[in-house]
């Protein structure tokens, strides 16, 4: 084989190896959905041994996913101590919110394609089923689902990546707000007002409507949190 052609064969296995996610990625970004959907609660001790196991992966990926996340802010490394689900601070708040606007309300202007506006209707859908059964756990998953989906109408990658962290830290302050047992269901409606005008092709109004949800949303998150 000759130089010229090593090169582009080099290159490419240089792509593929930045393309598929190293098995350090997968795992942090099954902690991130096991925060996301509140299994894993705020100052909760993570065990690297027990993950590893759980997970079927060494304990060195797991410091690997932790390192990741610990960057994000989402975990905390405490000396002596280990590592431990984060506890976000109230001026956090306003910059998780900012975020909010900015990707959600976006996509929710661009529309999307049949298929992704489902996927809001289904997580509508899952919601109502979740208050009709008294399941306020799963209401709040279905929740994270349906903000979710409108940043998936954008089909980007990059911004589901970015939507992913967000809900992890959302789920982080939502903790202390949920002592009020029927927390999500005040959100229910808002949700299926939102999904309905994005079905009807009103997009702005469905933007409209989220930027006001999100802004009533902060002012509550700020309140609990004793801002």
């Amino acid at each position: 084989m000759t130089t010229s052609d090593a090169r582009p064969r080099a290159a490419a296995a240089a792509r593929l190896r930045i393309a598929v996610p190293s098995v350090a990625d997968r795992v942090a970004a099954e902690l991130r959905r096991m925060l996301a959907e509140g299994e894993l609660l705020p100052g909760t001790r993570l065990t690297e041994s027990t993950i590893a196991e759980d997970l079927g992966v060494s304990r060195n990926t797991v410091r690997e996913a932790f390192a990741e996340l610990a960057a994000e802010r989402l975990v905390v490394r405490q000396p002596n101590r280990g590592v431990f689900v984060a506890s976000l601070a109230p001026g956090d708040i306003h910059d998780v919110y900012t975020v909010r606007r900015a990707i959600e309300v976006a996509a929710l202007r661009g529309g999307g394609s049949a298929e992704r506006i489902a996927a809001v209707r289904a997580a509508v859908e899952e919601g109502k089923a979740a208050a009709a059964a008294d399941d306020e756990e799963a209401l709040g998953t279905a929740n994270q689902h349906f903000h979710r989906a409108i940043v998936a109408l954008a089909g980007s990658r990059r911004l589901d990546t970015i939507m992913a962290q967000v809900l992890a830290e959302m789920r982080l302050f939502f903790h202390r707000a949920t002592v009020d047992a029927h927390f999500y269901r005040g959100y229910l409606g808002d949700n299926d007002q939102i999904c309905s005008a994005l079905e009807a092709g009103e997009t702005e109004r469905a933007a409209d409507l989220l930027l006001a949800y999100l802004d009533r949303s902060e002012e509550k998150q700020a309140a609990v949190h004793g801002k």
